[in-house]
């Protein structure tokens, strides 16, 4: 009789989850401390949910710079354009979400977490100067924190895979 696969190989080494969390919450308070500098808000949910990615998933295609940064923009602007077709509204948001799961499969920049920036443009409706350039401004952030880890204290995996 063969013994069961052991699932101790399928949980990351208690160090590799330290330095990712460690570089998250860096990542995101680097958002925050930016963002009070600017007085705009700099962090967002999905950017959470991105350096999550980044940093716990880096050798994912969806963690990737290209699409980190592509999916984001993408589904923001297709936030502004459903927004503007459909008002700040639940029913809006919610076509503004799938509108960029599909435009992010299309282009080849899926990103799950952009989904839900189309969907808080619609909700939140802010203003596209400074959303957008700012959303650029902290997914580019994101990938150069994201680019640490692989170069201190030897990171299993380097970021990125691919640009």
């Amino acid at each position: 009789m063969t013994p069961p696969p052991s699932t101790a190989a399928e949980r990351p080494h208690p160090l590799h989850v330290l330095r990712a969390t460690v570089f998250a919450i860096g990542a995101l308070l680097l958002l925050v401390g930016v963002g009070v500098l600017l007085r705009q808000p700099l962090l967002i949910p999905p950017l959470a949910a991105s350096a999550a990615l980044v940093h716990g998933a880096p050798g994912l295609p969806i963690s990737q710079p290209r699409n980190l940064v592509g999916g984001q923009l993408i589904s923001a602007a297709l936030g502004f354009a459903t927004l503007a077709v459909t008002g700040s509204n639940g029913w809006g948001a919610a076509v503004a979400a799938g509108l960029s799961l599909g435009a992010m499969m299309l282009t080849h920049l899926s990103h799950s977490p952009a989904a839900a920036t189309a969907a808080i443009v619609v909700l939140q409706a802010p203003h596209p100067v400074p959303f957008l350039p700012l959303l650029a401004l902290a997914t580019v952030l994101l990938v150069l924190i994201g680019l640490l880890p692989g170069r201190v204290g030897g990171h299993p995996v380097r970021y990125p895979v691919s640009w």
